[in-house]
């Protein structure tokens, strides 16, 4: 059974910065990544990291955030920058281990105008 702990959520005015990290219980060589879910809406894809390294974003990030990882303490990180009030949400760290997907409880995320 996998766990994953998120931490580094808050509030923050438009135009900051947040570090997100996930800690993963035992071994993380598999793809990660982040989906966020904001008041009245879907949860929606974020960003992601495979095992290797390889990142994907949503466009809607794309330029501001980062994602990555250090397996050596089994965590990923998401570095938001620029920050805007769109970006509020929940944000979840997810964890894809085939057949399964394991997800972390969840940070808020605040960012006021």
């Amino acid at each position: 059974q996998v766990q994953l702990v998120e931490s580094g959520g808050g509030l923050v005015q438009a135009g900051g910065s947040l570090r997100l990290s996930c800690a993963a219980s035992g071994t993380m060589l598999n793809d990660m990544g982040w989906y966020r879910e904001a008041p009245g809406k879907q949860r929606e894809f974020a960003a992601t990291i495979t095992g290797g390294g390889r990142t994907d974003y949503a466009d809607s990030v794309k330029g501001r955030f980062a994602i990555s990882r250090d397996n050596a303490k089994n965590t990923v990180y998401l570095q938001m920058n620029s920050l805007k009030p769109e970006d509020t949400a929940v944000y979840y760290c997810y964890l894809r281990r085939p057949p399964s997907t394991y997800w972390g409880q969840g940070t808020q995320v605040t960012v006021s105008s």
